[in-house]
């Protein structure tokens, strides 16, 4: 990808190509001590002083992380914790979230980290159906926390994060009982992340294997480079763009407890990030920010801004990288698997694409998996791994019904088309298609051309039931800050809609 890498890429965290490791022994020992799940303990050989977490709520060396992760690894082990149990992670953007991580990758757990913005009853069901043996829960979510153990009576170990909770034991005191020294039989961990889907609870998106700690060093990472972490870490993308795959690389982590579109610029200045992730949402955000605010930074350090999770319309898109310059690739993924990436001189040439996925890794088909021609719109298909498939756990229905075409191909309900030259385009998710008078209408067609409106801070499009044509169009807008809503604003976000979309 020319926009984003440099003479480093060609390394990658398995083959030492990024680090001065001297002799061959030294070699083979990185090597053993990556597939122990052990990536961070290297590093802390290698960099000891340099900075892995930088955050509103502490900061770690690599040195201090290692330790840090030891201790809580045999805190787990003196509750009770063995290799292969599960460990909920319930906690804000904070080192602590960065330390049990690091703790269940060396340890041979299985982790689940929850989205700290559901209720008790509904954290408490993935709490309790990842059959999490330890909760590590953040105080300043005290109440959901707490609650959460409802659902879970085989969670018996709790530790409270940055204060108290009723019912559990303080983090800190727990590590601070134990040995930092390195763990002497390490194992490499997994993670079990929920993906809610549209409809019912959510499931685990579970691999028997453990994911290698390997990976490619495709962005370019050396040594003083930073990465910011503009998203929760409880999200699939985040917990991978914007921690694992820095942290694997020797890479220290800024993470930004909420997402603020100027404190965003302040920090790229600040410690003069290199790399970061985004969601379509905070380009606009950025975009939206006056001139005076955007200018203020220099933001000449960035080398790579990495995007995917939605949709992002053609005319934000073209702005960020006008503005950033040819450094935004966007990828397309999901927590099952992933498909394509795109870099910014390559989008230029085919405005919307999310990229060409290798032959044979994607394919549109109709419901039941029956391949379609090109420039044909229907449900994206990607290849199942021959090694490392994913299943949803406990549920071999759901895991069967979403396999298709021979059992090879699975899909998410993504509607899209590949191009005669293979290059593919979304369109939205099935889910979300409103049918109105007969009509199919995509939800995502219509939140990008609302999200061109100077007076649109943010957009969603739903359907909702109509007696006579079976479905309407609804689109909910957030007002820029400083717009009032009003009758005539409202007529002229139709109308701003009504010349750019069929009617």
């Amino acid at each position: 990808m020319s926009s984003t890498t440099d003479d480093r890429t060609s390394g990658t965290a398995g083959d030492g190509a990024d680090t001065a490791t001297g002799t061959a022994d030294d070699e083979a020992r990185r090597r053993e001590m990556v597939a122990q799940g052990m990536v961070v303990a290297w590093w802390a050989q290698q960099r000891p002083d340099e900075p892995a977490v930088i955050s509103t709520h502490g900061e770690l060396t690599f040195r201090q992380l290692n330790a840090r992760a030891n201790q809580l690894a045999r805190a787990l082990r003196r509750r009770g914790l063995q290799a292969g149990d599960g460990v909920a992670l319930l906690c804000r953007n904070r080192p602590e979230f960065v330390e049990v991580t690091a703790a269940c990758q060396r340890a041979g757990l299985r982790l689940t980290t929850v989205n700290w913005h559901l209720t008790a009853d509904e954290a408490g069901y993935i709490v309790g159906d990842c059959e999490a043996k330890a909760l590590v829960a953040d105080a300043s979510l005290a109440e959901v926390a707490a609650g959460s153990l409802a659902g879970a009576p085989d969670c018996t170990a709790h530790l409270a994060v940055g204060g108290a909770i009723s019912g559990f034991e303080s983090y800190d005191a727990a590590l601070d009982a134990e040995d930092a020294t390195d763990i002497d039989d390490p194992s490499l961990g997994t993670s079990m992340l929920y993906t809610s889907g549209t409809t019912g609870r959510p499931k685990g998106v579970y691999r028997p294997e453990p994911a290698t700690s390997v990976t490619a060093n495709l962005f370019g990472y050396g040594p003083g480079d930073r990465h910011l972490c503009t998203g929760p870490l409880y999200h699939a993308a985040p917990l991978a763009f914007s921690l694992s795959i820095p942290l694997s690389h020797g890479v220290g982590v800024v993470l930004m407890d909420r997402w603020d579109a100027a404190e965003a610029l302040r920090l790229v200045e600040a410690h003069r990030i290199t790399h970061t992730h985004m969601v379509p949402t905070m380009f606009h955000r950025l975009l939206s920010l006056p001139e005076e605010v955007r200018t203020a930074h220099d933001l000449s350090s960035l080398r790579s801004v990495l995007h995917g999770a939605a949709p992002c319309p053609v005319t934000v898109k073209r702005q960020i990288i006008e503005w950033l310059g040819p450094i935004v690739v966007e990828y397309y993924a999901a927590t099952e698997g992933t498909a394509c990436i795109v870099d910014s001189a390559t989008w230029l040439t085919r405005p919307g694409t999310v990229g060409r996925p290798p032959d044979g890794t994607v394919l549109i088909g109709d419901e039941a998996g029956n391949p379609l021609p090109a420039g044909t719109t229907g449900l994206v298909y990607m290849r199942a791994p021959k090694v490392g498939r994913f299943e949803y756990f406990k549920d071999a229905e759901k895991t069967s019904s979403t396999y298709r075409a021979d059992g090879d191909y699975f899909t998410l309900g993504d509607v899209g088309h590949l191009d005669e030259d293979g290059f593919l385009y979304l369109t939205d998710r099935s889910a979300n298609l409103i049918i109105s008078g007969g009509v199919n209408i995509y939800p995502a067609e219509v939140d990008a051309v609302l999200l061109e409106h100077p007076a649109v801070g943010d957009a969603a499009t739903i359907g909702v039931p109509d007696e006579e044509w079976g479905e309407r169009v609804l689109a909910v807008v957030e007002l820029q800050d400083g717009v009032a809503a009003s009758d005539e604003l409202a007529t002229e976000l139709i109308e701003h809609c009504r010349a750019r979309l069929a009617h």
